[in-house]
């Protein structure tokens, strides 16, 4: 059924991705720990999508690593990807969910507490909440939220969030505090000189903070004994 790990979730820019592509692109950040990858190019076409989906999936095959496509459900059904990403303009959750049928992981943008309160848990696996920060590699986004939006998000529903936006290493203990998942990244990633120790740097944040919250929550909990 619908396992998936949002620790490090990686949305691919075709413009950013230009120099190496957007396959190789996937390969190295999954090499180096990106959890999640992410087709998002709203220019292509669904012939396009499904071309380079096509050939993600098969640079994924045997990582671990969940191939999501973005908006177009058509693709990611011709792909076998699996899962979808809507936005609030896009299908309807309901709809999306009827057409990738129900083992399909399926992604929704959320950018107010209302909305994150509005996604329905029974369609629903993860919300991806912010954008906690402006970013140019998605300039119709809805206005930055920072930390606090953040935290509100979440806090808003019982779904899994993953926090989009602007962000990058420095950024992974605020995004884990607010109660995220995982981080989801495009420039820290697409576009760098090496995007496998780009991805690398950002899973071994996660794992530092992930240890030492638990660190923390092991002494607190000694503490009280």
């Amino acid at each position: 059924m619908r396992s998936f790990d949002l620790s490090l979730y990686l949305v691919l820019d075709p413009g950013l991705c230009a120099g190496i592509g957007m396959v190789e692109t996937a390969r190295a950040a999954v090499a180096g720990g990106a959890t999640m990858v992410q087709l998002r190019d709203k220019t292509g076409g669904t012939a396009r999508t499904v071309e380079i989906g096509r050939a993600l999936k098969d640079a994924l095959a045997g990582t671990g690593a969940r191939l999501i496509v973005n908006d177009d459900v058509a693709a990611a059904v011709a792909i076998g990807a699996d899962g979808v990403h809507v936005g609030q303009g896009d299908m309807a959750v309901a709809e999306a969910r009827a057409r990738i049928g129900p083992e399909a992981i399926l992604g929704l943008s959320v950018e107010t507490p209302e909305l994150a309160a509005a996604a329905d848990p029974a369609l629903v696996d993860y919300i991806g909440a912010g954008p906690v920060f402006a970013t140019p590699t998605k300039p119709d986004h809805e206005q930055a939220v920072g930390f606090d939006g953040l935290i509100a998000q979440i806090a808003a529903s019982s779904i899994p969030a993953v926090a989009i936006g602007g962000l990058k290493v420095r950024h992974v203990a605020p995004v884990l505090a607010a109660g995220a998942r995982g981080i989801a990244v495009v420039s820290a990633i697409c576009g760098q000189p090496d995007p496998e120790a780009a991805a690398r740097d950002l899973a071994k944040e996660i794992e530092a903070v992930r240890s030492r919250r638990s660190e923390n929550g092991s002494h607190r909990a000694s503490l009280d004994r």
